[in-house]
């Protein structure tokens, strides 16, 4: 009879595991299709406004009033908008269980396009990952699910809305489960956090939304001791990383010094990066993907392009601008490797994109996520050197990230 007991209770309890697969997988399924139609029409909104706004030279002159206008509209109807908008779902992940005000969606919308679209530097993933977010949580406020399960759908909208916006679907779904808490990756969330990626992507892909992809022909050289070289530029990016997040926290406590209202400030904020882009070039406003593409494609650039670009971004997601600081941080890092590869006499295509998830490992604590990211954007050749780069960018970088709100549960690096 203990036998048959035993056997019977092993047999339930593979039947609750069946069906606690079966119930996430469409589950995720579900908020997959969701966050990839809003990644497709944020994407598209901002295309087609950027666009419109190139079409003239100076289109950065009315910066100030892009940035007055984000403001107002954060200000009014969704503080949580604010910033770059995934720091502020790892927020709302350890503090309310995932609940997020559903005024964030329309209002990240808007203010992210307003200040891209005529200059801001900022990205596209933040919005995309709190839209997201918050389509999740919605969701889950409406079917009346437990704190636990809101938590689960909005990591799912995080990965999915990261894996639709850069075409990185494994990346994505890693960096959902890596990104809110140093050290301790979630694998209760693992399985959702996939199918949302996947089927996000897929979603944005048919709706008609293409990605960078440029698989580099790479063949290290062992002779000239290529992985001595790696090991030093995982240094090098560590510190760029370090510097990009205390660049970030100098125009966030410069922006709180400041006696004014926020609308003020974001008068400033975009009167300043007119001033810049007058000074040395338009290249730093806006997304930069072009100068990404440029010199992964072994283009080079100024030497300093790398610190300007963190100057730019931490005027505007300080100063009144909306938006993410993922692609900002693929200009920086890329931009540094081609600053690394010139000063030691390598190939520039080559450490721009190891440059490139280096620095988004340093800066926001995803090394798992960056190197698989590496793999999926250029290749399968330089993964295990992009890997070792990431490693130690994120050792280097330190217990440091811009994203505040993350949890370290990593008490030593190394």
């Amino acid at each position: 009879m203990a036998f048959e007991f035993k056997e019977e209770s092993i047999i339930q309890q593979e039947t609750d595991l069946f069906i606690g697969v079966l119930k996430w997988i469409l589950y995720a399924a579900f908020i997959g299709i969701m966050v990839g139609v809003s990644t497709t029409i944020f994407l598209k909104a901002l295309g087609w406004s950027t666009q419109y706004t190139h079409q003239y030279n100076y289109y950065f002159l009315l910066l100030p009033l892009a940035f007055f206008s984000s403001s107002w509209l954060i200000k009014k109807l969704a503080s949580e908008a604010e910033g770059h908008g995934t720091d502020k779902v790892i927020e709302a992940v350890h503090l309310r269980s995932g609940k997020i005000n559903p005024m964030v969606i329309p209002v990240k919308l808007v203010a992210t396009v307003l200040t891209i679209a005529f200059g801001g530097s900022a990205g596209k993933e933040g919005p995309c990952a709190q839209i997201g977010a918050g389509l999740s949580s919605l969701f889950a406020d409406i079917f009346k699910f437990s704190d636990e399960d809101r938590k689960k759908f909005v990591i799912c909208g995080i990965s999915a809305g990261f894996s639709s916006v850069f075409g990185t679907p494994i990346a994505g779904a890693i960096f959902g489960v890596e990104v809110l808490f140093v050290g301790n990756l979630l694998y209760g969330v693992l399985l959702p956090s996939f199918i949302a990626g996947m089927v996000s992507f897929y979603v944005t892909t048919l709706l008609g939304i293409t990605y960078l992809y440029s698989p580099l022909p790479f063949v290290p050289d062992l002779s000239e001791m290529f992985l001595l070289k790696v090991i030093v530029s995982g240094v090098f990016f560590g510190i760029c990383s370090l510097v990009l997040i205390e660049c970030m926290n100098y125009f966030k406590k410069l922006s709180g010094k400041i006696n004014a209202s926020e609308h003020v400030k974001a008068l400033v904020g975009g009167f300043s990066l007119v001033v810049l882009a007058l000074i040395f070039s338009p290249m730093y406003l806006g997304l930069g993907m072009d100068t990404v593409e440029s010199t992964v494609q072994g283009n080079t650039v100024e030497w300093y392009a790398f610190l300007l670009k963190m100057v730019f971004t931490g005027i505007t997601l300080s100063f009144g601008g909306s938006g993410g600081i993922l692609t900002p941080i693929f200009f920086i890092g890329s931009t540094a490797g081609v600053f690394f590869a010139e000063v030691f006499g390598l190939d520039i295509a080559t450490f721009a994109a190891i440059g490139l998830v280096s620095v988004l490992s340093g800066a926001t604590k995803s090394p798992i996520a960056s190197s698989i990211m590496s793999i999926e954007i250029f290749g399968p050749h330089i993964g295990p050197y992009a890997a070792i780069a990431c490693i130690i960018s994120f050792i280097i970088s330190g217990p440091r990230s811009v994203y505040p709100s993350q949890v370290f549960s990593l008490k030593k690096f190394i």
